[in-house]
């Protein structure tokens, strides 16, 4: 497959901007980080690149998104989600390792671990495998980080609201030439994450 397949979508903007998608298979590891950046800098105006968590490296593999549900079982049914998170976070870390960054999330990933403990909710701990692939995308692309949770909305029904999406996301990109804006989750009027179905990152691209 060529390279270009690996873009899931792109959307083409006036003024020679260009948005591009990846999914989780395109950003399993860092081998795919490295095809990811070498497409997105083949071109200046792919300008903003919505990422998704790492899917699955190998067929018997599971997606991140998939790990971090059953943490949020887990922590349900009264278990240790210690061990198993690990394998999470050495997923992420291993990644950060193979493509030689010095970059250290593991605040992050202590913060998440505690909050999924705590029962932050089935939508926030889903949304993290986002929230980390877009970090570590952004700091490899040298590339800024926009979290979604503070410019895409959702309405009290749990609809996107679009119009507010639309003013608070317009004038968030003006300040930034080049970003990486997690897929699939937004917030709620108060404040809370919230995540579109399954494969709702296309939405957010």
């Amino acid at each position: 497959m060529p390279a270009e397949g690996w873009v899931r979508k792109e959307v083409s903007l006036p003024m020679g901007i260009k948005v591009v998608k990846f999914g989780g298979s395109s950003l399993a590891d860092a081998e795919h980080f490295r095809r990811v950046a070498a497409i997105v800098k083949a071109d200046p105006e792919r300008r903003f690149v919505v990422a998704s968590a790492p899917g699955k490296r190998y067929s018997s593999d599971v997606k991140v998104t998939d790990m971090l549900y059953r943490c949020y079982d887990m922590v349900r049914n009264h278990e240790d989600i210690t061990a198993y998170y690990a394998k999470i976070a050495g997923r992420y870390n291993d990644i950060i390792r193979d493509l030689g960054l010095n970059f250290d999330i593991s605040g992050e990933l202590e913060y998440i671990r505690n909050a999924i403990t705590h029962h932050s909710g089935r939508d926030f701990a889903a949304s993290r495998g986002e929230y980390l692939n877009s970090l570590i995308l952004a700091k490899y692309l040298g590339f800024d980080f926009i979290d979604a949770a503070k410019c895409i909305f959702f309405t009290d029904n749990k609809q996107l609201d679009s119009e507010k999406t639309n003013t608070v996301l317009a004038a968030e990109l003006a300040l930034h030439e080049y970003a990486v804006i997690p897929g699939f989750y937004g917030s709620m009027s108060d404040g809370s994450v919230i995540t579109f179905s399954r494969g709702g990152s296309d939405i957010t691209g």
